[in-house]
């Protein structure tokens, strides 16, 4: 566990890195837990940076957040990665050791669970994935352990319906996969993770049914997105982006920092200001 007393350093990696609220989040959580020594940076790293960005940091680093495209890029240049990261080949978190050992692990997965969780979701009968990008594998390998039934993803191309179907396959869900244009199905199941871009689900609020279940749209800026607005106007439960990064960000605090439980409320509302102020 690192010394909560000596200065530390952590940081978030990506390209582009200037949206992230990565640093926002982790400051609140130092302020909170009394960790004035710990200090957290942001870095534009491209994957052919990235090596000498990670050799060239010193004992005073505790860790990383990475975002794309660095989340496969960085398997190689570690020491290890935990089965969560390896079921999806998606590292988000290194954490150094004092031995100076760099192990990966991926929050986005339990980040998911936890999110859920907290709107009252643990287990569905079956589930709908709006899109095929790589967010959708870490939605995939959430729902394996919360889906009872078939996950159906909507996809635009072919290649990416046999995507689907190998992380599927790999992690032990029943993946169905449907055409984009009949995207308005999805909506009547009782769980929907949309993982699209921005503006990609707009056309799908009009199809909100009447008495819908629980949507999680992995955006949260803008926020709400059309769909969102319109599940909610509906009476259905919505789970944002917000609260998928709010819920990852707390799992690296705990594992960079040695200190558990992180704090959540504290981490949500300097986001929430963070955007509101944007």
């Amino acid at each position: 566990m690192p010394r909560t007393d000596t200065p530390h350093r952590a940081a978030v990696l990506g390209s582009p890195i200037a949206h992230s609220l990565s640093p926002v989040l982790h400051r609140a959580a130092y302020a909170e837990l009394g960790l004035d020594a710990w200090s957290y940076g942001r870095f534009e790293i491209d994957e052919q940076a990235l090596p000498g960005f990670i050799d060239g940091l010193d004992e005073s680093w505790a860790g990383l957040s990475l975002t794309m495209p660095l989340k496969r890029a960085v398997i190689p240049l570690l020491d290890g990665i935990s089965d969560t990261a390896a079921s999806v080949e998606a590292v988000n978190t290194v954490v150094f050791g004092e031995d100076g050992r760099r192990t990966g692990d991926n929050t986005d997965i339990p980040g998911m669970v936890a999110a859920l969780r907290e709107r009252g979701v643990e287990k569905v009968e079956s589930a709908a994935i709006l899109g095929a990008g790589a967010t959708a594998s870490s939605a995939l390998a959430a729902l394996a352990g919360i889906c009872a039934g078939p996950v159906t993803a909507y996809v635009r191309s072919a290649s990416r319906a046999d995507e689907m179907r190998g992380w599927g396959e790999r992690l032990g869900v029943d993946v169905r996969i449907a055409d984009w244009a009949e995207a308005g199905r999805a909506l009547s199941e009782p769980l929907v993770i949309a993982t699209t871009p921005a503006g990609a689900a707009d056309a799908l609020a009009g199809a909100v049914p009447e008495r819908p279940g629980t949507l999680f749209d992995v955006l949260y800026e803008p926020w709400p997105t059309r769909l969102a607005s319109a599940w909610a106007d509906r009476g259905g439960a919505v789970v944002g982006g917000l609260d998928l990064l709010v819920h990852q960000a707390v799992l690296q605090v705990e594992r960079m920092t040695g200190r558990s439980p992180a704090p959540l409320a504290a981490m949500r509302k300097a986001g929430e200001e963070a955007l509101a102020a944007r």
